[in-house]
């Protein structure tokens, strides 16, 4: 980037007016896009895959994340390992993108082969005193957070994703991630940013009004309220409901199952937010009857009645439930497009037509991502609008919004915009 073009996206960073959403340069120019994706797609810990996805020795996912691409695989030790998806000859990509089983990783250009622990073990007709010890492929900083993969393609992988690993690792541990399986995943490519994307996703003020299929089993008014201007019937609801909120978290902490909130969300290199929420309606599942959608509950659970662990991060969303997990990862293409993934997670032994029926699995999820689709894709086309200016978020229900631009700006900043 040319010291203009870094002077221009500083210039923006510095004119964002605390509580208010931000400039729209920040959000459309392809020099912002740039530095999002060395910033917090290079140098920040993202999620991008799952461990149950590559179960046996040689099952390999590939994932591109800009110009860069991920080798996810597990060597014949079991470990779990992320190579950069570069031979060391001259450059070319190993593996396509997507899923595939390997024995050894073999460049298709010159048959370059190396081992699932990047080890260079052939290299035709190179000579007999070439040195392959020196010609590994480059690992990447890996870390599994009970279960979810997080990678960070940068030299200085922030340290403080240990506390996230020490958080979530004992909240994890019932849901038995490493040992389920996928059982559907669906890719949408948003027509927006992608911090609008997560902006969106940060808040639920707009949940009523937009996602009917989601609020069976979401509880708007754990997402705030303002009390103050309610009438007096819906000020009585309110204070009922947190009345029962802190009861019922009481009640599960009490039974061992953490679920107070844990949040780094400013001040801080790793963001992440965790809480453990009560599902409306049948109390049980994201399904459009709130009930379970599969009879063979995660890992080690025995009840369908503990709600919803959430887990946020500047890449992800993820919902994990007595019955199936959801998790998704966003990875920005374009300044205005951005790639949504989501996967379903059951028990690695349930039965597809026996113990769930895919449709109740997923419909809540895909109803309200095509619904956020939408929702972006209008947000991104008011930025572009010459007319727009930030606008104040809301106090009581906009707060995550202010502390993710807040901590974007911030990040931005430290990296040296």
């Amino acid at each position: 980037m040319s010291s203009s073009a870094s002077a221009s996206v500083s210039s923006l960073l510095s004119s964002r007016r605390k509580g208010y959403s931000l400039p729209a340069g920040l959000y459309t120019q392809s020099d912002v896009f740039e530095a999002d994706m060395k910033v917090f797609f290079k140098n920040h810990w993202i999620l991008i895959g799952l461990e149950c996805e590559i179960p046996e020795p040689g099952d390999t996912q590939v994932v591109d994340i800009g110009s860069s691409s991920v080798i996810l695989t597990r060597d014949d030790d079991m470990q779990v390992r992320a190579l950069h998806n570069v031979c060391r000859h001259r450059g070319a990509r190993i593996l396509n993108t997507g899923a595939t089983v390997i024995s050894k990783l073999v460049c298709p250009y010159h048959q370059w082969t190396y081992e699932p622990t990047g080890e260079l073990i052939h290299a035709p007709h190179m000579g007999v005193d070439f040195d392959k010890t020196c010609r590994s492929i480059k690992p990447v900083a890996l870390r599994s957070v009970g279960g979810l993969l997080y990678v960070c393609l940068g030299d200085n992988p922030p340290k403080d994703i240990s506390f996230l690993q020490d958080v979530m690792e004992e909240r994890l541990a019932p849901y038995g991630l490493r040992d389920a399986k996928v059982a559907h995943q669906v890719d949408v490519i948003e027509k927006g940013n992608w911090k609008l994307t997560m902006e969106n996703n940060r808040e639920c003020y707009h949940c009523v009004a937009s996602h009917p299929e989601l609020c069976v089993s979401f509880i708007d008014l754990d997402f705030g309220f303002d009390l103050e201007s309610m009438n007096e019937e819906d000020r009585a609801r309110a204070q009922k409901h947190m009345a029962e909120h802190a009861e019922r978290e009481r009640r599960w902490e009490a039974e061992g199952f953490k679920s107070c909130a844990v949040e780094r969300v400013i001040d801080c290199e790793t963001n992440f937010r965790t809480q453990r929420l009560a599902i409306a309606g049948g109390g049980e599942s994201h399904t459009p009857d709130a009930t379970a959608a599969c009879a063979k509950l995660m890992g080690t659970m025995t009840r369908k009645d503990l709600g919803d662990t959430h887990l946020w991060g500047h890449n992800c969303w993820n919902h994990f439930m007595g019955d199936h997990v959801v998790s998704a990862m966003v990875i920005p293409l374009t300044a205005d497009t951005t790639l949504v993934r989501t996967k379903w997670l059951v028990h690695k032994d349930a039965v597809e037509g026996k113990d769930y029926n895919l449709d109740k699995l997923t419909s809540v999820w895909i109803a309200t991502t095509n619904q956020d689709a939408d929702l972006v894709a209008r947000s991104h086309a008011g930025v572009l609008d010459p007319s727009y200016e930030p606008g104040p978020f809301s106090k009581f229900t906009e707060k995550q919004l202010d502390n993710f631009a807040s901590w974007y700006v911030q990040r931005m900043q430290a990296h040296g915009y």
